[in-house]
């Protein structure tokens, strides 16, 4: 199964999947979003689904995509694994929120 991480990273894809966060909808749907071709959109959506991150029906001529709950889990999953102690304390920080005398402070 190909990475779910590298194969959500391409912007077109990370786009793809903010737009099924909605709901299902089908290819041409999809497509209506943005500037490739619709056959362009229909392989970044096989890439999607063979790394597990949506699923595909057919209705007649029409196939519709739908995230894959499994998938997406996988990837949050994936995304959490970088996050350490070190950015937690880097994201208090930066929020305000930890509180550490700098040196030379009284």
């Amino acid at each position: 199964m190909p990475d779910v991480l590298e194969t959500a990273a391409e912007p077109t894809r990370r786009a793809l999947l903010q737009l099924l966060a909605r709901g299902e909808r089908s290819v041409t749907e999809l497509a209506g979003n943005f500037t490739v071709t619709r056959s362009a959109i229909s392989q970044h959506l096989l890439l999607l689904a063979g790394a597990g991150l949506v699923l595909a029906r057919k209705d007649g001529r029409k196939r519709y995509y739908r995230l894959d709950s499994g998938g997406m889990a996988r990837l949050r999953e994936a995304l959490e694994s970088f996050w350490t102690t070190e950015l937690d304390l880097l994201a208090a920080d930066a929020m305000g929120l930890h509180t550490q005398p700098h040196q030379g402070d009284t």
